[in-house]
C-alpha cells in the first residue's frame, strides 16, 4: 500500500485525529450495540480507514443525517457516511456509492393507496426524517404532494401515525421494521429512489484527500469488505454497490 503524504494526512486530521460522524438515523449502516457502543458498517468502515492513515479515530455519534451533513460541512468532523445528494454536494465531496438501499413508501393497511405513483396527489400528506436523502429527493420531485417531516429517520412511523398522515417514507428495512412492530401498516410496491450511500469529507479539505478516500472506498468494495460487514451486522437487502 503506498503511503500517505504528510500533506494528506493533515487534511484529514487537522485535530490529530480522524473524527467520523457516524448517523444512528439509518440502522443499516449504523445502529447501537449491547454495550450502548455505536456499531456497524459505517463503523467498520470508520476504523479501517483510520487504520489505513495509521492516526487514532473518534466517532461523532448523531441521530440524524442533518446533523451529520451539517457537522462535516461546518468542518467539525473530517469524515461522514451519507447518501449523495446534490444539495449536499455543495459542501462536502462524495466518493462513489459503497451501499445502495431502497426508499419504500409505507400505509395504513386501510389505505386506498396501492401504488407508488398514487402518492402525488394534493391530497395527500408525506412523512419523511428532516434532513434525509429521501426528504431531499422528494423535496424535488413530488410535485403534488404535501411533505410533513419527522424529527429523525427512525421516528418517521410513530410520528406518521400520530399526525395521521397517509404516507409514510423511509428506508424499506426501517419501514418493515416498524410495521412488524406496530402491525396494521403495510408497504407499497416497488421503490420510489435507490439510496446510494458514500463516504464523503469537507470539499475545502482539496482533491488529493478526495482522491485518497475514493480509492478507500473502492478497495474497501473490491476486496469483499462491504459485503462482509454488511453480513457480520446482519443487514439484510442493502447491495454492495458496483465499482465505479
Amino acid at each position: 500500500m503506498t503511503a500517505i503524504a504528510p500533506h494528506i494526512l493533515q487534511a484529514f486530521t487537522p485535530t490529530g485525529t480522524l473524527r467520523a460522524t457516524i448517523n444512528l438515523g439509518n440502522p443499516i449502516l449504523a445502529r447501537r450495540d449491547a454495550a450502548g457502543h455505536a456499531a456497524g458498517v459505517s463503523v467498520d468502515l470508520a476504523r479501517a480507514f483510520a487504520d489505513r492513515l495509521g492516526v487514532p479515530l473518534t466517532l461523532v455519534v448523531l441521530d440524524s443525517a442533518g446533523k451529520a451533513v451539517d457537522t462535516v460541512s461546518q468542518n467539525d468532523a473530517d469524515i461522514g457516511f451519507f447518501a449523495i445528494d446534490p444539495k449536499r454536494a455543495t459542501d462536502i465531496a462524495f466518493t462513489d456509492a459503497y451501499v445502495l438501499i431502497e426508499g419504500a413508501y409505507l400505509v395504513r393497511h386501510d389505505s386506498p393507496l396501492h401504488d407508488m405513483a398514487q402518492v402525488d396527489d394534493p391530497r395527500h400528506r408525506v412523512t419523511v426524517g428532516q434532513g434525509s436523502a429521501y426528504d431531499l429527493y422528494l423535496t424535488r420531485e413530488l410535485r403534488h404532494a404535501a411533505i410533513t417531516r419527522a424529527a429523525t429517520s427512525p421516528t418517521v412511523v410513530d410520528t406518521f401515525l400520530q399526525d395521521g398522515t397517509e404516507v409514510a417514507a423511509g428506508v424499506r428495512q426501517q419501514l418493515e421494521a416498524d410495521a412488524a412492530r406496530l402491525g396494521g401498516l403495510r408497504l407499497l410496491p416497488g421503490s420510489f429512489m435507490t439510496i446510494r450511500q458514500a463516504m464523503g469529507l469537507p470539499r475545502r479539505r482539496g482533491e488529493a484527500a478526495q482522491q485518497v478516500l475514493a480509492a478507500f472506498v473502492e478497495d474497501m468494495k473490491r476486496s469483499g469488505f462491504v459485503e462482509q460487514a454488511l453480513a457480520r451486522h446482519g443487514i439484510e437487502g442493502a447491495a454492495v454497490a458496483p465499482a465505479a
